[in-house]
């Protein structure tokens, strides 16, 4: 892919470790230690997407968010540079600041891998720096995220704009067992204080609207975990 990502993080071992994780996985990777180097690489080199922590030795992250705001994005493209915050401070208030600030995403410490690179390649996506997928196909089931349709089987499947964003987060993730705190924090953005009832609730209306006569069910319950969409086998 070769997107450039800005790394802030003044642990060297974390800031190591997802630096050379991240250029595995294909991207060009730069880092800092504080906030000034980070202002400083981000007007020398514009990133696609600045992993930021908050905990920071001058300026702390939300300050750096503050100010990263007014710097160019690479190739000229619109809107503000992304930024996802990676953190241990994992209060709610933490969270919701973040993300009230213009965080694209949070995601604490200590954090996996994999469900990282998932988290940066959607906001890429979202914010254009790499192309969209478009229509995502899952067995029988096609989602086209521009157009919020969905068909199963050819027959048309009407979804709310809740259910829509929840099957289009698992579609992402097929394959992926997704814990209900973390889809209500990627679906609902914290909004139910951390009641995950509420995902169960909406997996039943998925459920109900996707299975309507056709097999195999899609959505699958890992008991004691959360939810995983899987695609059919041959």
């Amino acid at each position: 892919m070769g997107e450039r990502l800005l790394v802030v993080d003044d642990e060297p071992t974390v800031k190591e470790l997802l630096s050379a994780t991240l250029r595995f996985a294909g991207f060009t990777v730069s880092s800092a230690d504080n906030g000034a180097q980070a202002l400083a690489e981000a007007l020398r080199e514009p990133p696609d997407l600045v992993l930021l922590d908050v905990m920071l030795p001058d300026l702390d992250g939300f300050e750096v968010l503050r100010r990263l705001r007014g710097l160019p994005r690479t190739g000229g493209r619109p809107g503000p540079v992304p930024v996802l915050f990676l953190t241990a401070r994992d209060t709610r208030a933490d969270k919701i600041n973040g993300l009230r600030l213009g965080g694209d995403d949070y995601v604490t410490k200590p954090f996996d891998l994999e469900e990282l690179l998932a988290r940066i390649r959607a906001i890429l996506r979202r914010t254009g720096a790499i192309p969209d997928d478009h229509t995502l196909v899952v067995g029988d089931l096609v989602v086209d995220p521009d157009g919020h349709q969905v068909t199963r089987a050819g027959r048309p499947v009407r979804l709310s704009p809740t259910e829509f964003r929840l099957l289009h987060h698992l579609v992402l993730n097929a394959g992926r067992v997704l814990p209900k705190s973390h889809i209500l924090d990627q679906v609902w953005r914290y909004d139910f204080a951390g009641d995950t009832s509420i995902v169960d609730t909406y997996v039943s209306y998925l459920r109900r609207k996707l299975d309507d006569g056709a097999e195999p069910r899609l959505i699958h319950t890992v008991h004691g975990v959360g939810y995983v969409l899987r695609k059919p086998k041959p």
